[in-house]
């Protein structure tokens, strides 16, 4: 028997990971792939039309403020009101844990320089802060708040406190604002990088300032970097071999930027001029594709499904074909491991966020169990997004939360089907015949001078009437004491038709 130790260690050796990125521009709209080991990890894809807005700083004008939520309704210039809580606001903490009332911050029509700080989300407008924050490469600027700190993914206290000191050090003593040392410091951040991120993010937050006085409400001030900026300077790292970029104008502005910005990023950037399209050569347009479907298969012969809805996600973990070389526990145990593994990354390829219930196989031995719990939270740890992920339940779910940072990869590229209303699921057309005879009948009641009843439908729905609802047509038209005609309207889906009276 193949125990659950065993096969876990034998399955997962650690290996040196090599990381590859892709940058394919176009006119309209950027996609960023993140490759690790030949097996794609992350996708980001920006368009001009959607471009996120996180990071913007806004110089917004208070439409609407509401005590009884502690929150206020900004207009910067967006198609809904920015939403701002209190507890976003830098002026209303306090000494103590208390916040100040919002009513005696806040009054309707008041100018107020604020920041994206959650994309909207469905009918949700963005959410704002007060406390201004600019990203450079290592360091986080804060020109409202004197704090300096460290990105909590900096593990080691020894180094988070040489990073606190250095920085403390380096700060002049006329600075008002702070400083947050982010995780690409953990590297090996130098006094030199420190100061070039300072001087910059110094003269942006000038060039801010200017803008504003100048400005009337709404009024954007500052728009955050392009998504093929900020992998530059966000994701390009030591493990990180190239960077191809697939388009010659930017592969240009690009090069200025890293060389400006990030110069140790320069050196790997290159123009990819081959013949075959970038993603279709490392198969990323296939990725692509499969991410947008429900139904995700295992190498193993397993499966997983993939449903979506506005409370949560689930995943249905399945055998399939796969009947495994030993006991059926061993088939089971092995599909739920691969499942663990293709989980954590679908939920990074689609950007799957909120609540999520995963329904593995049922695990009769426990060290399976906690193998595969273990292997799950293995895989999600390299996610950039904060996750949380559950104990098995009494019912055999995993219950996990994966933070929303943006739109989900179906909600970007697709919409809901205007056939289906996104249902999934269309009425038949008997169905459709039966509700078309149920209004003829309304009608007759409510218009009794009808001379006639003209039915259009689609093709399908016409031939049922015409074939297997004849009969019911028939006595329909005796019913009725009118005559009913039949018109086919091309331009229709199975579920639309009109009734017209003559």
């Amino acid at each position: 028997m193949l125990t659950a130790g065993r096969l876990f260690a034998r399955q997962h050796r650690i290996q040196a990971t090599v990381e590859h990125i892709l940058i394919n521009c176009s006119a309209r709209e950027t996609r960023v792939a993140v490759i690790v080991e030949s097996v794609l990890r992350d996708l980001f894809i920006e368009r001009a039309s959607a471009r996120g807005l996180v990071g913007n700083v806004y110089l917004g004008k208070v439409v609407r403020v509401l005590p009884g939520m502690q929150s206020a309704f900004v207009d910067v210039g967006l198609e809904r009101t920015a939403f701002l809580h209190v507890a976003d606001i830098a002026e209303a903490k306090t000494e103590t844990e208390a916040l100040k009332p919002i009513e005696t911050l806040l009054h309707e029509g008041q100018s107020l320089m604020v920041q994206v700080a959650k994309d909207p989300i469905g009918t949700k407008g963005a959410r704002l802060t007060t406390t201004i924050s600019l990203a450079g490469r290592k360091l986080v600027y804060l020109p409202r708040d004197p704090h300096i700190g460290v990105s909590q993914r900096i593990e080691s206290e020894e180094q988070r406190e040489e990073l606190r000191a250095m920085m403390t050090a380096l700060r002049p003593e006329t600075e008002k604002g702070g400083y947050i040392i982010r995780t690409s410091a953990e590297e090996g951040a130098t006094e030199e990088e420190f100061r070039d991120d300072m001087a910059y993010l110094g003269r942006l937050w000038e060039e801010i300032g200017e803008k504003a006085k100048k400005s009337h409400p709404p009024a954007l001030l500052y728009q955050d970097l392009s998504l093929a900026q900020r992998v530059l300077r966000d994701m390009v790292h030591q493990q990180t071999d190239r960077v191809e970029v697939d388009s010659a104008k930017d592969f240009d502005a690009l090069r200025t930027f890293a060389e400006r910005f990030v110069p140790g990023v320069a050196e790997k950037l290159s123009l990819y001029e081959g013949e075959t399209p970038l993603f279709e050569l490392h198969g990323v347009e296939a990725e692509l594709e499969g991410a947008l479907g429900r139904r995700v298969d295992l190498k193993s012969g397993g499966y997983l499904v993939f449903d979506q809805t506005e409370a949560m996600t689930t995943i249905d973990v399945n055998t399939g074909g796969y009947v495994g070389k030993r006991d059926f526990s061993d088939t089971i145990f092995k599909t739920n491991l691969e499942a663990a593994q293709t989980i954590a990354r679908q939920l990074r390829l689609r950007n799957l966020g909120g609540i999520i219930i995963v329904d593995f196989i049922d695990m009769a031995r426990e060290e399976h169990r906690e193998a595969v719990l273990s292997e799950l939270r293995r895989a999600v740890a390299t996610d950039r997004t904060r996750m949380t992920v559950s104990n098995f339940t009494e019912l055999g779910l995993v219950a996990m939360t994966r933070k929303r940072t943006r739109e989900s990869l179906a909600h970007v590229l697709c919409e809901p089907c205007p056939i289906c209303g996104g249902r999934g699921q269309v009425k038949t057309a008997r169905t459709v015949c039966y509700d078309i005879m149920r209004e003829i009948v309304r009608l007759c009641k409510q218009y009794k001078d009808t001379r006639e009843y003209r039915i259009l439908a689609s093709q399908t729905v016409i031939d049922m009437l015409l074939e297997d609802e004849s009969p019911a047509l028939e006595l329909l038209q005796q019913t009725v004491e009118k005559p009913v005609l039949l018109e086919v309207e091309n331009t229709y889906s199975q579920e639309e038709w009109d009734v017209v009276l003559a």
